[in-house]
């Protein structure tokens, strides 16, 4: 299944704004796992996907806010550089105990 990186930039200076973040957050949360503040790595199949993004289209004001989806081609690990802490947990690996 493809990886996406999702960020996103809501603007907050209003209740209905807060409340928007919660709501992304929220999404976001349901479709993948944070690894930044404002930045998830999902593993979506396509319908997976295209609800994201139609309930990300309903909740985000295109006038203040910001939503982005980069698809990464290839495996994540192939696509994606870090340096420092990656709080990334591939749930599809072998568990170790």
């Amino acid at each position: 299944m493809p990886h996406y990186v999702i960020s996103y930039d809501v603007n907050t200076e209003t209740k209905e704004g807060r409340r928007r973040l919660r709501q992304i957050a929220k999404l976001c949360t349901d479709h993948g796992q944070r690894v930044q503040f404002s930045v998830f790595e999902c593993t979506l199949d396509q319908r997976q996907f295209e609800t994201l993004m139609a309930k990300a289209t309903k909740l985000i004001n295109a006038e203040t806010d910001s939503l982005r989806v980069y698809r990464l081609h290839g495996e994540r690990e192939g696509a994606v550089r870090i340096l420092g802490i990656d709080r990334y947990i591939d749930f599809n690996a072998p568990l170790m105990v």
